[in-house]
């Protein structure tokens, strides 16, 4: 196979990579990055990437994709009116803190350590969409200022390591606490915006002039891939809420939580694998 055609298998794939997370966003509600990290993962594998900074690349380029697709996102919702002021000013400054914290600490985390965060938290992730244990844990703790700013923190690391919007944590956080599901999809979408910021910005300094990091990077963003993906993204997260509205919203949880369970067992099987 030629360098041309290589190149345009290369970033095709990560076009439709694109167009899927664009449509799944959409669909779901969450931030594109549980689906465009596996891929990216998987294509700059075959790709001959250097295994070491595989999964640092593919989660700091999905920060980068998750700023132009989440403000977006973030935008329509707070036209609708579902954006929560309080709770923005309660969460967003501890979640920009963590998640830049997140981004720097990554360049010491080893590939393997990465992945098993990212397998882990996405199979717990997905059992909690259907066994609550979420909400059991925190239903004692009081809606007060101090368990939101420390929710936020915690959630804006974890996100900012497994490169995705964070909306899968919390919403289900802010649920959890006793907001409406429409205010907590809503305001997750904003913070979205205040995880990827940072946390891209953490990985760019991380990353920067560390060995085996693709031409064309800053730090451990990928420009290519991240053009590439927002695209796609983009063009097509609409859709996906369009389609939203005519299917059943418990068989796209579904969806999501079996998509879960495959790609964090893998993620894991991969790491002990070595």
């Amino acid at each position: 196979m030629d360098l041309l055609t290589s190149l345009f298998f290369e970033y095709g794939a990560l076009a439709l990579a694109g167009v899927a997370a664009g449509i799944i966003a959409g669909l779901l509600g969450v931030g594109g990055g549980i689906v465009m990290v596996p891929v990216m993962t998987t294509i700059f594998a075959a790709s001959g990437m250097d295994e070491a900074v595989i999964l640092h690349v593919a989660v700091a380029t999905s920060l980068a994709v998750i700023v132009p697709t989440g403000t977006s996102s973030a935008l329509a919702h707070h036209r609708k009116g579902a954006v929560s002021g309080e709770l923005l000013k309660l969460w967003a400054p501890f979640m920009v803190v963590a998640s830049f914290l997140a981004g720097i600490s990554a360049g010491f985390y080893s590939s393997l350590v990465m992945r098993l965060i990212f397998g882990i938290m996405a199979i717990l992730i997905a059992v909690n969409s259907v066994v609550p244990i979420q909400k059991k844990l925190m239903e004692h703790l009081s809606d007060s200022a101090r368990t939101h700013r420390t929710s936020a923190a915690i959630i804006g690391y974890i996100s900012s390591l497994m490169g995705i919007g964070g909306g899968s944590l919390s919403v289900p956080t802010m649920t959890a606490l006793g907001r409406t599901v429409h205010q907590a999809v809503g305001t997750s979408s904003a913070l979205g915006v205040f995880i990827a910021v940072p946390g891209a910005l953490g990985f760019v300094l991380s990353g920067w002039g560390v060995a085996g990091v693709p031409d064309y990077a800053l730090g451990y963003v990928y420009f290519p891939a991240f053009l590439a993906l927002a695209v796609g993204a983009i063009l097509f997260a609409p859709v996906g809420a369009a389609i939203a509205h005519r299917l059943s919203g418990i068989w796209l949880k579904r969806v999501l939580t079996i998509y879960l369970l495959i790609v964090g067992t893998r993620m894991i099987l991969k790491a002990i694998s070595g």
